[in-house]
C-alpha cells in the first residue's frame, strides 16, 4: 500500500443494516433501501444477515440486491456465525461481495484468492489496533470499515472513529468506510479524508430524509 500524495473527491454514502436481517423483514428493508438509495449518492450496502442455510440466504438476497443494486450501488453481505460457503451465497445471490468483522489474516487471503469477477472483501472491526487495520490492508481487502455497531448494539467512541478514519486515509490508498451511528457525527466524518461515510440503519430504516440530510454534508466537502 503507498501513500496517497492528492486528496481525493468528496466521500460517497455507505447504508448498514441492522444485524440479524431474515425473510420477515426483507420487504419492508427492500423497499427502505431503495427510497435511501434514491435520496444520496449511496455507493454500497452492507447486508448484516441471520445466519441460515445456504438456499435462503441466496433467497434472501436475491430479495435485497436488486433494491440497491438499481440504484448503482453495491451489494456486500456479512452474516456473523455463519459457518458455510459465504463467497458461494454471495455469488448465487447476486451480491457484490462480501464483509467479514474482525477476521484474521488468512481468512481473508483465503477469501481474496476465491472472490471472482471483480467481487468485493471488506473488513470490519478493525478499530482498536493499527495494526490489524494494516494487516486487513496487506491481505486485499477493498475497503476497510471504521466505527459501525456492535453485535449487541453498542456503538464505538466516535471520537476514536473519526481520529482512526483520518490516519488512515491519510496515508493510504486502500479505501475506508467510517460508520455514523448518530446523525451529527456526519460532517466530522466526512472531513476525514475517507472514501466513504456509513450510516447505520437507525439514521435511514425508517426515514429517507435522514440520507438527503447527511448528503448534503458530504456535498460540502467538495
Amino acid at each position: 500500500m503507498a501513500e496517497t500524495e492528492t486528496a481525493g473527491p468528496a466521500p460517497r454514502l455507505a447504508l448498514l443494516t441492522p444485524y440479524g436481517l431474515g425473510l420477515p423483514e426483507a420487504e419492508a428493508t427492500a423497499t427502505a433501501l431503495t427510497a435511501a438509495c434514491a435520496a444520496g449518492d449511496v455507493a454500497a450496502v452492507l447486508l448484516r444477515l441471520a445466519p441460515s442455510d445456504e438456499r435462503g440466504l441466496v433467497n434472501l438476497l436475491k430479495q435485497l440486491c436488486p433494491a440497491a443494486q438499481e440504484w448503482g450501488a453495491a451489494v456486500v453481505v456479512s452474516v456473523p456465525g455463519f459457518a458455510g460457503d459465504l463467497v458461494s451465497v454471495a455469488a448465487r445471490g447476486g451480491a457484490d461481495g462480501v464483509h467479514l468483522d474482525r477476521p484474521d489474516e488468512p481468512a481473508l487471503r483465503d477469501l481474496r484468492g476465491r472472490l471472482r469477477d471483480g467481487r468485493i472483501l471488506g473488513a470490519g472491526g478493525v478499530l482498536g489496533s493499527r495494526d490489524t487495520a494494516m494487516l486487513a490492508g496487506e491481505a486485499g481487502a477493498d475497503y476497510l470499515m471504521f466505527g459501525g455497531l456492535f453485535p449487541d448494539g453498542v456503538a464505538p467512541d466516535p471520537d476514536e472513529v473519526r481520529e482512526r478514519a483520518a490516519w488512515w486515509a491519510e496515508i493510504f490508498e486502500t479505501p475506508c468506510i467510517a460508520v455514523a451511528a448518530q446523525a451529527g457525527e456526519v460532517a466530522g466524518l466526512a472531513a476525514t479524508g475517507a472514501e466513504f461515510v456509513g450510516l447505520e440503519s437507525a439514521l435511514w430504516l425508517g426515514d429517507a430524509e435522514a440520507v438527503r440530510i447527511a448528503q448534503a454534508q458530504l456535498d460540502t466537502v467538495r
